[in-house]
């Protein structure tokens, strides 16, 4: 046919419009998936031992990138249980994927709230004796996470006392009853050791800031401070009440000696996040709580102040220094 070009016929033009779609974007790019969400409730300040920053590391480290693939909502009680309260119903209005409790008392108040929301804790002691898992190698619904205490470590912290001089025969055990149910639990384990180091365990609680005041007046002894969640909102007032009885004390929590306690030991707060930021990645891509056994403490720190010992007159063995991680000149 002159004059004008041969029509296309129907394979042709279905082979032209395959070759343009190949080269044009396509018209429903594939949407990134919505960031999940992560519900934290501590009961301490956020900028405390164990913070913001350091959660945030730990999860990149498994991928997972604030305001980006995981939106973070942080809640921190500062030692008061009623906002504590307050706060787990707000994290659990967010509807998260999954929660973060930190410390026993944000683990009663969430587990109070949900059932079905996944929830990792750290820095719990005896979570089976405290009602919050079935058992340690199978925990069951949902609820799973990493202890601070084990029972050896009731023992290290008077045998700490033990080694200083003046001699201690009497160690006065202060905590706050409702912020430390796990209380009892210590006592016995420090009674138990105190009969092998002959040394007398005497219970002080503390419910107060005049009740923290009245430990100034204690004599003949030394403080066993636990890792009490009140104590360390209240760390300044009960460093001021030790140091005015110029007794030696050993605390739970590292934060105490960085302020002028006399020495600590306890775990790593630092690797106790990053445990726990471990099975939150894996709740997140599938895994269940109940399959997740609790784990106890793998690390620990002690920590010294020479000088808040030589301010007190306290002599402290080269054995004891020689083990520290790290000593405060």
């Amino acid at each position: 046919m002159s004059g004008f070009e041969a029509p296309i016929n129907r394979r042709e033009c279905l082979a032209l419009v395959g070759a343009i779609a190949t080269l044009a974007p396509p018209a429903l790019a594939q949407q990134p998936a919505p960031p999940r969400r992560l519900g934290v409730l501590s009961v301490t300040a956020a900028d405390d031992v164990i913070g913001q920053p350091r959660l945030a590391e730990a999860l990149a480290s498994h991928g997972w990138k604030d305001r980006d693939n995981l939106n973070i909502d942080w809640r921190s009680g500062a030692g008061d249980r009623a906002h504590l309260a307050q706060l787990a119903d707000e994290l659990i209005a967010l509807k998260p994927d999954i929660l973060l409790a930190l410390g026993t008392s944000s683990v009663e108040e969430l587990r109070r709230r949900t059932t079905t929301i996944p929830i990792v804790f750290a820095v719990v002691t005896d979570p089976v004796s405290q009602g919050f898992v079935r058992n340690l190698a199978h925990p069951g619904g949902n609820i799973t996470g990493f202890t601070d205490y084990d029972g050896p470590l009731a023992g290290k912290w008077l045998e700490m006392l033990t080694q200083v001089t003046p001699k201690v025969s009497r160690v006065f055990v202060v905590y706050n009853p409702a912020t430390a149910p796990f209380a009892p639990l210590m006592l016995r384990t420090l009674e138990d050791a105190g009969r092998t180091l002959h040394v007398t365990v005497e219970p002080a609680p503390v419910h107060d800031v005049a009740s923290i005041a009245a430990l100034a007046s204690r004599k003949d002894g030394g403080f066993l401070v636990l890792p009490d969640f009140f104590a360390m909102a209240n760390r300044a007032r009960l460093l001021a009440a030790i140091e005015q009885a110029r007794l030696p004390a050993v605390f739970c929590i590292r934060a105490f000696v960085d302020e002028g306690g006399l020495m600590s030991y306890s775990t790593d707060s630092a690797e106790q996040l990053g445990r726990a930021a471990g099975y939150i990645d894996r709740i997140l891509k599938g895994a269940q709580p109940a399959d997740l056994p609790i784990q106890n403490p793998t690390k620990f720190e002690l920590a010294i102040n020479l000088k808040t010992a030589r301010a007190n007159g306290i002599t402290l063995p080269p054995s004891l220094l020689a083990t520290a991680n790290e000593v405060i000149e």
